[in-house]
């Protein structure tokens, strides 16, 4: 990761446990300064102890992305930095669920997050990339992307909305030295799975899931995370011919295991 290509700055959001953590590990050992926001504001400090100690300027910032104001809240740390690249890592795990069932909170949350903090945070930091003629922008999401799936199906919306609009974010970036990536992430063993009771131990691990998305920040516009296995399952979701039962062959695993 060339800290010259990018800037010296940047900023992780959702970066106190799992992936984005180790995003911001790496990119502390690479030697970017770092912005970090989560909810969890004593694990977020935790972390940038650490990461202070190798020699980085680290500012943190406790925010919850399904309150309005996030993106000025966080203006308010970054504002006067250069942020040269953008990690979007947030996102809410415990979906699981009968829609017509479920409290509508939890679906406005999920909006709130997935798309209305995606555009807007993607929207005025990466307009100032555009500006510079230089950044990075990645966007973590998922293999549910690919297809709906009973239960998740909120869930897989608008995680889809997050792909496609990457998708099209790319492009439009490219031509002002812009590197954006949307990766699609699979069996994850992040402590969100943990806490919901899911067996982690032949996931993937968050520092694989990282390092793959950095290593790959200029081959966008999507990453399907672990390889060929992964692109396999993506053109199986990706059937036209006979959508229904593409479904439902898809709600097991994707039910079991792609919840990220």
């Amino acid at each position: 990761m060339d800290v010259t290509k990018y800037g010296r700055w940047a900023l992780v959001i959702g970066s106190s446990e799992g992936i984005g953590e180790s995003f911001a590990r790496k990119l502390a050992a690479q030697g970017f300064n770092l912005v970090m926001t989560s909810r969890r504001a004593e694990s977020l400090e935790l972390l940038a102890q650490d990461l202070r100690a190798l020699g980085r300027e680290v500012r943190t910032l406790s925010l919850d992305l399904t309150e309005a104001g996030a993106l000025a809240k966080a203006r308010a740390v970054t504002d006067g930095l250069e942020i040269g690249l953008l990690a979007y890592v947030a996102g809410v795990v415990a979906t699981h669920g009968d829609f017509v069932a479920q409290n509508p909170d939890l679906h406005r949350r999920l909006v709130a997050i997935n798309i209305t903090g995606v555009t807007d945070f993607t929207h005025h930091y990466g307009a100032a990339m555009c500006d510079r003629g230089r950044g990075g922008i990645i966007v973590v999401g998922s293999m549910g992307s690919f297809i709906g799936s009973p239960n998740l199906s909120v869930y897989c919306g608008v995680k889809a909305f997050s792909r496609i609009f990457c998708e099209g974010l790319w492009l439009e970036c490219q031509g002002h030295g812009v590197d954006v990536l949307h990766m699609c992430i699979g069996f994850t063993a992040t402590p969100a799975m943990r806490r919901i009771g899911i067996d982690t131990s032949m996931a993937a691990s968050p520092d694989a899931v990282a390092q793959e998305a950095l290593d790959n920040i200029a081959n966008g516009p999507v990453l399907l995370a672990g390889g060929e296995p992964t692109r396999v399952r993506a053109r199986a979701y990706s059937q036209v011919d006979n959508r229904a039962q593409a479904v439902r062959a898809s709600v097991i695993q994707l039910t079991a295991s792609e919840t990220a």
